[in-house]
This record gives C-alpha cells, structure tokens and sequence, in this order.
C-alpha cells in the first residue's frame, strides 16, 4: 500500500485548485447565454403563438407577426450557403490537398485572414458596389446572399482546411499505393473523413448569416413588405433587419414585441445550430479511427 507524499498531496491541491478554477471560467461564460435567454423568455415568451409566427406585420408594425422576415431569412441563410460552401470546400481542398509551399499560397492565406476580420459594414459597401450595381443584381436576395457567402467564406475556409489536415497522412498513402489518382484519394476518402469538421464551419456560418444587419440591409432586406419572396431577384424582409426597425425606428411598439422577435431569431439559431451538430454526431460515430 503506497502512502502520499508531501508532494502528492501538493500536486492533488494545486489539480483541484485548477479544476476549480477552469470550471468557474467555463460557469462564467455560459452565465450570460442564460441569462439572455431567460430574458427573451420572460420578457417576450407572451407574444409567441400561431398568429405572431405565421401573420404578417400590421398597424404600421405594431401588431401582427413575422411571418415574412421568417422566410426571407430562411431565404438569405439557404442562397448564402448554397454559394459559399461549395466555393469554400473547393477552396480549402486546394490549399490543403493541392497548393504548393510558396509565396501565393501564403498570400492567399494572408488574404483569408484579412477577409475575416472585415467590418461587416464593410462587406455591405462591397455588396452595393460588386452585386447590386457593377453585376446589376439591384437590391435582391441575390446580392445580398453573395454579399453574406463573401463574408463568410473564411469561416467554411480555415473550418474545411483544418478538418482536412486532421485526416491522417497514412488513409493518403494506403489510397496512392492502391493506385489511386490524388482526387480519387480525396473524394473516397479525405472528404468523407472530413465532412463532420467542415460542418463545424457550415455551423458558424448559419449562426453569422442569421443574424447580420448590415450587409443586408443595403443589399437586399427592406423595411415591410407583406409579400413573400418569389425568386431571388426578389426584395425581403429579414429577422435581425425586422429586429432593428421595430426596435428603434417604429413608434408605439409594444414592450414585449422587440423581445419576441429576438426570441424566435434566438431559437431560429439554435434549432439550425442543434440539427447540424446532431448530424455531426452521427458522422462522427460512423468513424473508424
């Protein structure tokens, strides 16, 4: 039977001091997430029901409900992701699988970095400029979706790139030795090991995508309007855009109204967030390695 030493025991204080300290850090972030939640439930849970979800804005947007910023944003999220993941994932398998060690290739990551750490307002002059009138997209879903894909891109970028190098080297060589070309390798092998961390990246992007104001705001999303999107060359509302107005432009709105579109924003997040990681999950536990 061993006996702890002085030094044993010293070791186990300071690893329960530290224990304790990495979990208040880990309590003191999650305090404010729910702390914002129990907010938006207290203060605008009464406002939700069918009507305030499935109804247009009425009294000069004082009443009535969201249901058009709702599908202008699902519109804005799902254009945005059709444009830029393929781009991204194309992007990051050529950086990670392809592109040699020299001066471009690190200007082209330097360039990356530099993108993501744009002003988003930024991104929206760039959208004005670029899609609504240089391409003459005028102010769409289109263009403002291209302009949020631009923003976005770094984020599917590094996320891909990463979870493509963490695919070990060995899965390459076992492919080339079998006689495989390189982009055999990647599509049968690299690519489906990889896609649980690209999705990482998809992730982040729909968390940013639904809840930017500015690029879209000079680029496609619109005060009111009662009709749907048809096309997307269409104009829409959008939920954070919707959230700003009657938060600050609109006179006479009711307290509880702000605070329940914040709500339904909050829970549009989090339940695009839940399914992409539960689907993650379900990838990852089909690894083999």
């Amino acid at each position: 039977m061993f006996e702890a030493t002085a030094l044993n025991a010293r070791n186990a204080r300071i690893q329960t001091l530290f224990r304790l300290l990495f979990g208040l850090m880990t309590g003191l972030l999650i305090l404010p997430v729910l702390i914002i939640l129990t907010t938006l439930i207290h203060e605008g849970g009464s406002v939700i029901s069918y009507d305030f979800l499935f109804t247009s804005p009425t009294d000069g947007m004082t009443a009535g409900g969201i249901f058009p910023a709702l599908i202008g944003t699902i519109w804005l999220v799902a254009v945005a992701l059709i444009i830029s993941v393929p781009l991204g994932v194309a992007a990051a398998i050529y950086l990670s699988e392809y592109a040699p060690e020299n001066w471009l290739t690190r200007a082209i990551n330097l360039a990356i970095i530099n993108l993501a750490g744009v002003p988003s307002i930024v991104h929206a002059l760039f959208g004005v400029g670029a899609f609504v009138l240089f391409l003459n997209f005028g102010t769409s879903i289109l263009a403002a979706s291209l302009t949020l894909a631009v923003m976005t891109l770094p984020v599917v970028i590094v996320a891909t790139r990463e979870s493509l190098q963490a695919v070990p080297l060995a899965f390459r060589e076992a492919c080339w030795n079998m006689g495989a070309t390189r982009w055999q390798t990647i599509r049968r092998v690299v690519l489906p090991n990889a896609v649980s961390g690209i999705l990482t990246g998809v992730i982040l992007e729909v968390s940013r995508t639904t809840g930017e104001t500015a690029p879209i705001m000079f680029t496609g999303a619109v005060f009111f309007t009662p009709f749907l999107p048809q096309g997307v060359f269409d104009q829409t509302m959008a939920m954070s855009l919707h959230l700003f107005v009657v938060s600050t432009q609109v006179p006479g709105v009711p307290e509880q109204l702000p605070y329940g579109v914040a709500l339904v924003l909050i829970g549009m997040v989090l339940t695009m967030n839940s399914l992409s990681i539960a689907f993650r999950m379900h990838l990852r536990g089909r690894k083999k390695w």
